[in-house]
């Protein structure tokens, strides 16, 4: 939540004590549903607030480090980061898998999102060792741009879940996708669009399974910003106009010097008695 927002709840309670209850329980839900991106305090990486990588309410996971970052969640700062424990830590066959996607994801957002972040988690099955047994991943992207000063914000967040089903050597792969513009320039206009998509790939080693998925996400997420940009092309065309009051259309001046011909005149007239 920017600063302002939270100045100006502040002042709305008047009650330091109540504000600083109602946050604290506020603030880690809007930080995780709003995939949060805070940096590491010794510039290692950032880390991303997701329930993915939540440990408890203060410490979440940052599978490209390995390590547990411990946050301020009313500051939205990361105060102090520690390794992650053998526990937290997937086996070493998932995490090849992990890995190398992860790597693939990464070349995918510097292209596509500017100041955008991505991680891999092991949602299911971090302990497998070994072909024969199915294991999940969840991919989570966030991205956002605030310009206060051009009066307007934006995020783009998506979550895929993918599910390495060994036994069909297949890859069932799940997205949702949101994006949320705000514009506040002499008005008040905001966007908030979501979309969900499934498809599938072949189960193949890590390298390959890292590209496939990797081109699959980025052909929905691709397919879905173009569906975007199409439809808010025509808007003025279509969605505007519907919000309009239906009127007749005849593209001639209305006639001021000669209303009598309109009947509503005529009767008006008629009752008042004042026909010419």
């Amino acid at each position: 939540m920017p600063l302002p927002a939270r100045s100006n709840v502040r002042a709305l309670i008047e009650d330091d004590r109540l504000y600083n209850m109602a946050a604290a329980e506020a603030f880690p839900l809007f930080n995780k549903a709003h995939l949060v991106v805070l940096e590491m305090p010794d510039r290692s990486g950032d880390v991303i607030i997701s329930s993915f990588g939540e440990i408890d309410k203060d410490n979440f996971f940052d599978p490209r480090t390995a390590q547990v970052a411990t946050v301020d969640h009313m500051k939205q700062v990361c105060t102090k980061v520690r390794p992650a424990n053998d526990e937290e830590l997937p086996s070493a066959y998932v995490e090849e898998f992990r890995f190398a996607l992860d790597a693939e994801l990464c070349k995918y957002v510097v292209d596509t999102y500017p100041k955008g972040t991505c991680a891999v988690y092991c949602t299911r099955g971090k302990d497998v060792d070994g072909p024969g047994v199915n294991f999940d991943f969840a991919v989570v992207i966030s991205a956002s741009r605030t310009s206060p000063q051009n009066f307007c914000n934006g995020s783009w967040r998506s979550i895929w879940t993918l599910e390495f089903k060994d036994d069909l050597q297949v890859v069932e792969v799940k997205g949702k996708m949101q994006v949320v513009a705000h514009y506040f320039e002499e008005g008040n206009v905001q966007l908030d669009a979501k979309n969900e998509c499934r498809d599938s790939t072949l189960l193949q080693s890590p390298e390959d399974c890292a590209v496939s998925i990797s081109n699959t996400i980025r052909h929905h997420e691709a397919e879905y910003m173009a569906s975007l940009e199409e439809s808010y092309l025509h808007l003025p065309d279509t969605t505007f106009k519907d919000l309009r009051r239906k009127l007749p259309v005849t593209r001639t001046l209305f006639p001021w010097q000669n209303t009598l011909q309109f009947s509503l005149t005529r009767d008006i007239s008629r009752e008042l008695g004042i026909e010419k």
